[in-house]
């Protein structure tokens, strides 16, 4: 269902008390979505479910950022970042991401069964900081071969963040 989308320039801002929130299957297909969600997004809850969750992926996003998130809870931790995201319109928003894994409660197993991502509004200082990031990494990939792009991309950021002795996580949780 992924559309190609123009993106328009327009900006949506959440409030501060909106919290978006969806679940996805190990694979990122929608599962749930609550209707903040639903209302930036722009698509119809039924147009959602099912859908990778990637529909509302901005292009100004690099896939190195993407593939650190999918390391992330794959390995069964919890990711932060910010992320830009596009409605079905064009338009944009940028939030604040928590997602982490979900494993079956009470059976004593880890595996991974889906994940849970819960969005909420970024501070504007912030994203003035991430953008400028994003934009460097952005560049970098399109630079470099397709199957280098990621690794360009990673580049770019761990050449931002080693300098402050930080881990991805405490960097992202200190701007």
């Amino acid at each position: 269902m992924k559309n190609k989308i123009t993106p328009t320039g327009k900006e949506i801002i959440m409030q501060d008390g909106d919290f978006i929130v969806s679940k996805t299957d190990i694979k990122g297909r929608l599962t749930y979505c609550n209707q903040i969600f639903i209302e930036f997004s722009g698509y119809s809850e039924q147009e959602l479910l099912g859908q990778q969750h990637n529909i509302v992926r901005h292009p100004d996003m690099p896939r190195s950022v993407f593939n650190l998130l999918w390391q992330t809870i794959k390995a069964g931790e919890e990711f932060f970042g910010y992320v830009k995201n596009i409605s079905r319109d064009g338009s944009f928003y940028w939030v604040f991401a928590n997602i982490t894994p979900s494993v079956e409660a009470g059976t004593g197993s880890e595996e991974i069964h889906g994940y849970f991502s819960v969005r909420r509004k970024p501070e504007p200082e912030k994203i003035k900081i991430i953008e400028s990031i994003y934009k460097d990494m952005l560049a970098a990939e399109q630079l470099a071969s397709t199957s280098d792009a990621i690794k360009a991309g990673t580049k770019v950021l761990t050449d931002i963040i080693n300098p402050t002795g930080k881990e991805y996580r405490e960097f992202i949780l200190s701007l």
